[in-house]
């Protein structure tokens, strides 16, 4: 059976697992798939190579008819997410063919995950940028400000990238060479070494390493 070079998944939160030597090592617990085909894409017809995925099954209640029309056309099954993974052969997947966490990796494989950052709102630069601040003893009245951002005469204006307060988090993060530290297929659960980006529920795009 094929392989694409992802799947999705849904981070349910972190524990810790141990070793035969009694060593504590933190995972974060990953729903990973199944995932279904519901689309392919080619390079006559769109330009690359691609197949489009569902995670978690929507029901027909909670579809709009756009969404019902395209979902008919690989077995009528709606789902919450759906989203492209590159192949290089998307003619030799079927539509609604499954795809399991277990098809894709293996105890100790190398993995990159990519999830949106939790959102912070707005924030100082203490917070967003790490800065130190001023003393906050003798009277002085500078404590969380950013201080001087630029000359007045030259160049008259804020360089762009600046680090300044403003939104924080909410940002597309990719994490790379996580390692694999258990699978177990029945549950679609994936045990991975190390904190991925998101909070709790948040959805994950999980890929193999070429």
């Amino acid at each position: 059976m094929p392989n694409t070079n992802g799947i999705l998944g849904r981070k349910l939160g972190m524990t810790r697992v141990y070793n035969e030597f009694g060593q504590a090592s933190p995972v974060t617990v990953i729903e990973a798939g199944p995932c279904f085909v519901l689309q392919r894409k080619t390079v006559g017809k769109e330009g690359y190579n691609a197949i489009q995925v569902g995670f978690r099954e929507k029901k027909a209640s909670r579809m709009i008819k756009p969404e019902a029309g395209h979902f008919k056309k690989s077995g009528g099954t709606g789902y919450y997410h759906v989203r492209e993974f590159r192949v290089e052969n998307a003619k030799a997947y079927e539509l609604g063919q499954q795809i399991s966490v277990s098809e894709l990796f293996k105890v100790g494989d190398k993995i990159d995950v990519t999830g949106q950052s939790k959102g912070r709102g707005f924030q100082g630069v203490i917070k967003r940028h790490g800065f130190g601040g001023g003393r906050e003893t003798h009277g002085s009245d500078f404590q969380r400000q950013p201080g001087a951002i630029g000359s007045s005469a030259y160049p008259s204006r804020v360089i762009k990238g600046k680090k300044l307060p403003g939104h924080m988090g909410t940002d597309r993060k990719t994490i790379k060479n996580l390692t694999v530290v258990d699978i177990r297929p029945e549950e679609n659960i994936l045990l991975v070494k190390g904190a991925v980006p998101g909070a709790k529920n948040g959805l994950l795009s999980i890929y193999t390493k070429a």
